[in-house]
């Protein structure tokens, strides 16, 4: 029996490992506070779909925003909750509804966009359900499908009864709905918010954290202690960050204000009145862990409306975040049958006339490097079954690369949200904190995994193979009941590592990431038939996952098959390099540097540096010829230039151009080193700061093999990097030889499923 702790982190009792290497046990240790100032200095999250339009109404002096996604007359409306947050906590649910229905959303007042007042007649659910109103008139929304979460069930309810024919149906999420006796009775009564609103305890527990006084005296504390209960699943860190983060953006009196006139607390008689009086459909969700709102006033609601009641089990109050596909799914298809469109069936009902078997293959758009590899992988699968078609759902920089070869690129494709761009997004000069710019796409992650649950609820597939598709991967195994075939995980790393320089916070949250996934393996492992290391158990870090946790390189090797690397070619093709040369147009009296950073825009700073270092690296080297490659996403023309230096954009099959050159100067990613290390190429390679697979994995994997040499940006000017190149161009290498059956060794197990 597998035991969790608190924070989510296996217990070191369950710890396959000898016990003299395992550390002192600190997974049941709490997590290290939230910091509160990077939170506040943290910049607005990559959305996965921004708003089609947006607006502001004013009603009784008030100004209220709102904004829209998608278009059409079936709608949506994503109503306000507590003004605790705002209608960011909606954001798992957007970009999927808004590509099947147009979806409003609008920040209730007291956060967000919208005004902040201080009367408290105006936090009363009837003001707030005519704020909806105000809203749905402003975004010329007549009727609507409406949804809630907790104290938005409140405004649902008074909204149905102010304009029961602008509510087609009615979904509430963990309802507050306080018909039974529980702590929101004590809480929500007269004496106890007179009490709350004058007396601060020092040291409250349980429920006297949500108390005005003491909101007044640790407002952090309240709103943590609150949203951890709201988030009772392990491994909750990330949603309760977004949670604190929405609620500094409003402050103590302001929350004082929404429970100064008692409004929700209504006696039995009002609360059925206004429940029966729902004439539409309604569908009410609870998560059976619910520690906010008790399942039972759920079910009563469900009584009493006459709806249908769907428990989710080991789900909290926050479900629409911890659960986001469970409830993205029950919301479209109860919106689908209230507008009265055909049901979308669960299992894909479109076969191919040809009979021929299909794969779909989701490769990592984070760099070219996977979409290399994939490539090869998929020609050996066809070597091995001719008749196999391949759909590769895919998106910038990798379409680029597909194209140029011939795959065919799945339509729906066009419909993801950009991880490439999130990642710049992340980036500073030369820095990337991977781990947590992984973390923060958590929104687009899921709208990419509704975009594939979309294709193969449409479509039979037979196979689905994923190279490092984060979203695919975590989704099926919060969701088993969603996987039909058989499923293939491919990845070049193992382990979420905290840099040198971080805190005890990094550290416990890259713990945590490690422990869902171990949980995940060992919890439902019918979900990967088949799991694939590109390269040996001695190119994993000898490290642990984590305090308490298995050491990585030893869980590897007992849940995954190892391929040894894929480079996409065989380096015996590319022996004669006076030929090679020849064909690229390089003359034998020249030494040819190729400078290269990838597929994604992070790496532009480097490329500055370089383009910087030329004046002097061409007066150390005198038949120097330097070429920048660009990539997809930088512009040639946005960087300097010199004279007789060549900048050029994306070039397709780089790796020719790295067999022929005499030096590289890269960043720190894998595929372009590994291709450099099996050409035996000299090459200079600059990890990006807090990269962590760069600055751990990778490296480890190189000083493996013997290749390259490693440089600190940081510690790197113009006249160091021009030394380097002076000093490492036309050298001679003794790497240690790199495999060139990786593709088929994978290919030959993954057709066993086929």
């Amino acid at each position: 029996m597998r035991t969790i702790s608190r924070t989510g982190l296996l217990r070191p009792r369950d710890v396959e490992a000898p016990q003299s290497d395992v550390e002192a046990p600190q997974s049941d240790a709490k997590a290290p506070p939230i910091d509160v100032e990077a939170l506040r200095a943290a910049p607005e999250q990559s959305r996965a779909r921004y708003p089609d339009s947006e607006g502001f109404v004013e009603r009784d002096g008030q100004q209220l925003f709102y904004e829209i996604y998608g278009e059409g007359a079936q709608t949506i409306f994503l109503l306000p909750t507590w003004s605790l947050v705002h209608a960011r906590f909606w954001k798992m649910q957007i970009h999927y509804l808004a590509r099947h229905f147009r979806v409003l959303t609008m920040d209730g007042l007291g956060n967000g966009r919208s005004d902040r007042c201080r009367d408290p007649r105006r936090y009363a659910p009837s003001e707030f359900a005519r704020d909806c109103l105000a809203v749905m008139d402003a975004s010329g929304t007549e009727r609507a499908v409406m949804a809630s979460l907790s104290t938005g069930a409140q405004y649902q309810l008074e909204l149905a009864r102010l304009a029961p024919e602008r509510v087609l149906g009615a979904v509430f999420l963990g309802p507050l709905f306080p018909y039974t006796p529980s702590h929101l009775s004590f809480l929500l009564h007269p004496r106890s918010i007179a009490f709350s609103r004058r007396f601060h305890l020092p040291s409250p527990v349980g429920w006297a954290h949500m108390s005005p006084a003491h909101w007044r005296h640790n407002y952090l504390k309240s709103g943590e202690w609150f949203v951890s209960r709201s988030l009772p699943e392990p491994h909750s860190p990330k949603p309760l960050e977004d949670a604190m983060g929405w609620a500094l953006e409003t402050d103590p009196e302001m929350l004082s204000a929404t429970l100064e006139h008692n409004a929700y607390l209504r006696d039995r008689r009002t609360l059925r009145e206004l429940a029966e009086n729902l004439d539409c459909p309604v569908l009410v969700v609870s998560g059976e862990r619910d520690r906010i709102t008790p399942p039972r006033d759920a079910r009563a609601l469900a009584r009493l409306s006459g709806g249908r009641l769907e428990a989710v089990s080991g789900a909290g109050h926050f479900l629409q975040a911890r659960k986001p596909v469970r409830f993205n799914l029950a919301l479209r298809e109860f919106s689908e049958h209230t507008f009265g469109r055909p049901r979308t069936p669960r299992d894909p009902t479109v076969y191919r006339p040809d009979g021929r078997p299909r794969a779909l293959y989701v490769s990592s758009p984070i760099g070219l490097g996977h979409a290399r590899r994939d490539i090869s992988i998929a020609r050996e699968l066809r070597r091995l079954h001719p008749d196999l078609q391949v759909d590769w759902l895919a998106q910038d920089p990798v379409t680029r690369v597909l194209e140029a070869e011939g795959e065919r690129i799945h339509p729906a494709s066009v419909r993801l949200a950009n991880e490439s761009k999130h990642i710049e997004s992340e980036s500073t000069e030369h820095d990337l904190h991977a781990f947590h710019a992984i973390r923060r796409m958590d929104e687009i992650l899921a709208a990419n995994f509704m975009v594939f649950h979309d294709v193969v609820r449409e479509e039979r597939y037979d196979l689905w193979i994923g190279d490092e598709a984060w979203e695919l991967d975590y989704y099926l195994h919060e969701n088993p009941r969603e996987k039909r075939v058989p499923y293939v995980w491919l990845s070049d790393f193992v382990g979420f590592l905290p840099m040198d320089d971080g805190d005890a916070r990094e550290s416990f949250l890259t713990a945590d990431f490690n422990a869902q996934r171990i949980d995940h393996i060992a919890e439902h492992p019918e979900i990967r038939d088949l799991s694939l290391f590109v390269g040996n158990p001695d190119d994993i870090v000898p490290k642990r996952f984590g305090p308490g946790l298995p050491m990585i390189r030893d869980w590897a090797e007992r849940n995954y098959d190892f391929t040894g690397y894929v480079t996409g070619f065989d380096p015996a093709d590319l022996s004669d390099r006076t030929k090679l040369r020849a064909e690229l147009g390089y003359s034998d009296d020249e030494r040819v540097c190729i400078v290269t950073v990838g597929g994604s825009g992070v790496g532009e700073n480097l490329l500055r540096r370089v383009i910087a270092a030329y004046p002097q690296a061409k007066e150390r080297v005198s038949d120097l010829r330097m070429i920048v490659v660009a990539g997809p996403r930088i512009d040639p023309k946005s960087l300097p230039s010199h004279p007789g230096l060549e900048v050029v954009p994306y070039v397709h099959n780089l790796y020719r151009q790295l067999a022929a050159c005499d030096l590289a100067v890269v960043q720190g990613g894998l595929t372009t080193s590994m291709e450099l290390t099996a050409l035996k190429r000299p090459f200079l390679y600059f990890p990006l700061r807090h990269h962590f697979e760069q600055n751990f994995h990778v490296r480890h994997r190189l000083e493996r093999y013997g290749a390259g040499r490693c440089m600190d940006y940081a510690d790197s000017p113009p006249e160091r990097i021009a030394a380097a190149i002076a000093q490492e161009i036309g050298s001679e290498v003794d790497y240690r030889d790199v495999e060139t059956d990786g593709a088929a060794k994978a290919a030959k197990r993954i057709a066993e499923l086929l």
